[in-house]
């Protein structure tokens, strides 16, 4: 029997399932795409809300990661904006969410995803202790590299690309979303 990445990883964390920090329980509304990011709801029901993330909501239909994100988690996502994917080549997205690249998206979406809640607090101590630099593995299984640039995160893919996070720490009550604005690559 095949097992995604992702499934893997919920499996994985199962035993977090229902440990909610006090601080993620005090955690703030933010609002992103014109939608209030409750700390309470989880990654999906959040962000079927923001008309920032359609395009990225779309995508993890297609790629049936609905009920994974739904999960308990914790998980860290890199979300990019619909400015992100649009400016991937032309078509790519209307290629990507058809059924027969279904792995590919999913390859590309769980590359988005590190397993655990990281705040930017977290991954700038990351970075400070690894002398600039961090290495996160996502679920996916390959590499990003979390860097500051001036006072902000910078992720790094496997393919040399890069992608800023421009709104950080979106608490959910199954992990935290981190907003950017590039979609990386594995």
């Amino acid at each position: 029997m095949k097992f995604s990445f992702a499934t893997l990883a919920i499996v994985a964390l199962l035993g977090t399932a229902g440990v909610q920090t006090a601080s993620a329980q005090k955690a703030k509304t933010v609002m992103v795409g014109g939608a209030a990011m409750y700390p309470t709801k989880n990654i999906i029901e959040n962000a079927v809300n923001s008309k920032d993330h359609t395009t990225l909501v779309a995508a993890v239909k297609a790629a049936g990661l609905v009920e994974t994100l739904s999960g308990p988690g914790p998980f860290t996502v890199f979300a990019p904006t619909n400015e992100a994917f649009n400016a991937l080549p032309a078509g790519t997205v209307d290629t990507l969410v058809k059924p027969e690249n279904k792995e590919t998206l999913t390859k590309i979406l769980t590359y988005h995803v590190v397993a655990g809640r990281m705040t930017a607090a977290d991954l700038m101590k990351a970075i400070k202790a690894g002398g600039g630099t961090a290495t996160l593995k996502t679920v996916q299984g390959e590499n990003l590299t979390a860097m500051m640039k001036g006072k902000k995160i910078e992720l790094k893919d496997e393919k040399g690309g890069t992608s800023m996070v421009t709104i950080a720490d979106v608490m959910q009550s199954n992990g935290v979303i981190h907003v950017i604005d590039k979609v990386l690559m594995p």
